[in-house]
């Protein structure tokens, strides 16, 4: 039984640990990608293919697909979004297809793994900004947690 218990809690761990981004998609990663550069021309690097997160500040669904708008945050070894007031810039996620936007709503934490696609100008506010465009391979919307993904506890001071 001691054994039965040790297993499920070494399982429990180490799935709590795995990466949000598929192997495949991170072994494609180009890892020569210099992030303050990309954000800086998005040109440069077409068609490398890259992973990101952060905060989404918009999602809109339209004839082509489904846009994104995010805030870049550095990602941790899981690749989560850190909590933290760093950033690059903004960039666009282009999904090809319906993705609901009361999922990938503001303020939600965001991966995807994908290809850039150059830059596109937008507005921000009243001023045209120059986003990062990338076409996603694979998104994920992240719930906003603690730093310790493992919660334990006996059921005393629930709140129901």
């Amino acid at each position: 039984m001691i054994k039965f218990i040790i297993f499920f809690l070494g399982i429990t761990v180490l799935s709590g640990c795995a990466h949000v981004v598929s192997e495949e998609s991170r072994s494609a990663t180009d890892t020569s990608v210099d992030l303050p550069m990309l954000f800086k021309n998005p040109s440069d690097y077409k068609g490398a293919f890259v992973v990101l997160g952060g905060n989404v500040v918009h999602a809109v669904n339209e004839q082509d697909g489904t846009y994104v708008e995010v805030v870049e945050k550095p990602l941790d070894y899981r690749g989560r979004p850190k909590k933290t007031d760093e950033s690059l810039g903004r960039f666009l996620i282009f999904y090809e297809g319906y993705l609901e936007t009361a999922i990938f709503s503001e303020a939600k934490n965001v991966t995807v793994a994908g290809e850039v696609m150059g830059m596109q100008v937008g507005q921000m506010g009243e001023m045209d900004y120059t986003y990062l465009l990338i076409k996603s391979k694979e998104i994920h919307a992240l719930k906003s947690g603690g730093r310790f993904p493992i919660s334990i506890g006996i059921g005393v001071l629930h709140s129901f």
